[in-house]
């Protein structure tokens, strides 16, 4: 797993996702990757989770996976019916290094969307 230099940044590329938490009770599902010997770091600047059913609170899991080692930002969080959950924006940016990667599980099938916000540099 290589750091890249980002002092003689060539391109910056903003990229924004927004995916459903699909897999209740199931393994986490990827969100963001960042592929092994890519040549480029991730800025993460903003991951937001709402929960957009109107009636019950749905548990959100978010992980950074660095090789085969996983560690938690948000370790079942409970989202509000109705609510959003702000947990990376740009004043607590994280980076994302290769063969890293930011997965996301919930408690219930379909109920919270993430989005995620983050600059590509090479």
């Amino acid at each position: 797993m290589a750091n890249p230099n980002i002092v003689n940044v060539t391109e910056i590329y903003g990229n924004t996702l927004v995916a459903l938490a699909t897999n209740a009770n199931a393994n986490s599902q990827n969100l963001v990757v960042n592929a092994q010997s890519s040549g480029k770091i991730y800025k993460i600047n903003a991951l937001y989770v709402s929960n957009y059913q109107g009636t019950n609170a749905a548990d959100i899991t978010i992980n950074h996976r660095t090789g085969a080692n996983e560690f938690s930002i948000a370790s079942t969080i409970s989202v509000a019916a109705d609510s959003t959950l702000v947990l990376i924006t740009k004043d607590s940016s994280i980076y994302l290094l290769e063969n890293c990667q930011i997965n996301m599980a919930s408690n219930i099938n379909s109920a919270l969307s993430v989005t995620c916000s983050w600059d590509e540099i090479k």
